[in-house]
């Protein structure tokens, strides 16, 4: 079979969710890498292998967004996915622009993909912006929770703090 060779843009964030509930097991996707936009010192890293499934025995690595033309051509890349939110549509659509001029399709995955399917309550902690507050809002809300006799599960996607190649 061929695979449809895939690079998520991301933020080390949505992009690594949207790798573990879209793409991970799916045999129809090679996904190559991702890139690294807004978190400093992710790029030159891998996704671990322990993480990404039995499709990427060795991890997925981890390229500088800026980049993006050459990765798009080196890599044989047919999808390009956007997978960060905080940022302009000029943004968004430059991305699309650099990606669409080297070859590749450009994807925006929806909510029907990419939303995790609870059968209880959901309280979601979001952000506009990476570093607002997120973690420690959900701590204080589990925390809240608790308190009252209930018990809550915490959902978040993998970070790559302190793992390297």
């Amino acid at each position: 079979m061929d695979r449809n060779r895939t690079l998520i843009l991301g933020a080390a964030g949505r992009d690594f969710h949207n790798f573990n509930v879209v793409y991970r097991d799916d045999p129809r996707y090679d996904v190559v890498g991702f890139t690294a936009a807004q978190i400093p010192n992710i790029a030159d890293r891998r996704y671990p292998r322990e993480l990404a499934g039995d499709l990427y025995p060795d991890g997925i690595p981890i390229f500088d967004e800026r980049e993006l033309d050459g990765l798009i051509r080196r890599l044989a890349v047919r999808q390009a996915v956007f997978s960060y939110s905080d940022v302009s549509y000029v943004h968004v659509m430059h991305r699309a622009a650099i990606a669409n001029a080297a070859g590749a399709d450009f994807v925006l995955l929806g909510p029907g993909q990419t939303m995790l399917k609870s059968r209880r309550p959901v309280i979601a902690v979001c952000a506009v912006r990476t570093g607002a507050g997120k973690s420690q809002t959900t701590r204080r809300v589990a925390r809240l929770l608790r308190d009252r006799g209930l018990r809550a599960g915490i959902v978040r996607h993998p970070m790559p703090y302190g793992w390297r190649i």
